[in-house]
């Protein structure tokens, strides 16, 4: 299936904080969602049918996306045959901000949007992201509640990670659960970066409007 048309280009697009314009869009209203994970348990049945009804990522698929960089093609291979994939339709939620979470995800085709809720219940998108990128990583560091809401735009394929995949690839090969997390790491500190330069730019614009030269 081809991806959908009105996905970001990379250049736009950073996985859980985007450009300026990204971090100001408004977002629907959330209320009436289904919840995807984190809320709900998925049914044995539903489990099942998550590998059967969609394709497993190949290798080169996988070899594309920076949370597995400088794996060997073996680890690709067992990563292929233990993840788990999934077709969304447009609309569903993902997860929701302050869920319990266990698991992350991957684009690998369609669309995905990061809101996060102002203190006055309002939600914003704060991401969109594309193939490639990924959402719910803290999860798997820090074990807390879910940092924000995410949710499909589009048809989109995802790829699943949970803890206990985390777990299985540590007792498989020590090196490549090292890598990933170091790359983990390092789009956690990207992030940190760009979220920095957004709140420098804020803060000074709100004090330009506030703060009159004196002469």
């Amino acid at each position: 299936m081809p991806v959908p048309a009105g996905v970001a280009s990379s250049s736009r697009r950073i996985s859980g904080l985007s450009s300026r314009d990204a971090i100001y869009g408004p977002a629907r209203s959330l209320e009436g969602r289904p919840a995807w994970y984190g809320e709900v348990t998925m049914s044995i049945e539903s489990a099942s049918k998550w590998r059967s009804a969609n394709p497993q990522p190949t290798v080169d698929e996988l070899r594309e996306i920076g949370l597995f960089g400088a794996l060997c093609d073996e680890v690709l291979e067992h990563l292929t045959k233990t993840l788990e994939t999934r077709w969304v339709p447009a609309g569903e939620t993902l997860f929701r901000e302050g869920a319990a979470a266990h698991d992350m995800f991957v684009v690998l085709e369609g669309e995905i949007e990061v809101l996060k809720r102002s203190h006055l219940n309002h939600d914003h998108r704060v991401a969109l992201l594309g193939p490639k990128d990924s959402c719910g990583e803290m999860s798997l560091i820090d074990v807390q509640p879910r940092s924000a809401t995410a949710r499909s735009l589009a048809p989109t394929r995802l790829l699943r990670l949970t803890s206990e995949d985390f777990d299985r690839l540590y007792r498989y090969d020590l090196t490549s659960y090292a890598l990933v997390t170091l790359n983990i790491a390092r789009d956690l500190s990207r992030r940190l970066r760009v979220a920095d330069g957004i709140l420098a730019d804020f803060t000074a614009h709100v004090l330009d409007q506030r703060v009159k030269p004196r002469f």
